[in-house]
């Protein structure tokens, strides 16, 4: 049974805005990752790793190899722990 003329654009209007939507999502996810895909399925230790990252780099995702391997001055004291004042 052939599909009647009618429905063909419709049809073709929904396929298209669904491709569009899903396309922007995609777009949207990546650019909120710095052009990586999206991680799934993290854990604790994958977190730790992220925060430390971001503080690193300023990034949740940037794992950049630096020219040196050692980090900034201001990383030992910017940690997310409070800790107490040495007098």
């Amino acid at each position: 049974m052939p599909v009647p003329f009618e429905a063909v654009i419709p049809m073709v209007l929904v396929g298209a805005l669904f491709g569009v939507t899903g396309t922007g999502y995609s777009l949207i996810s990546r650019a909120a990752n710095d052009g990586k895909p999206p991680r799934y399925n993290v854990d604790e230790w994958e977190r730790m790793m992220i925060r430390r990252d971001y503080r690193l780099t300023g990034s949740k995702r940037g794992q950049a190899v630096r020219r040196d391997p050692i980090a900034d001055p201001s990383f030992a004291t910017n940690s997310f722990w409070s800790t107490e004042k040495i007098a």
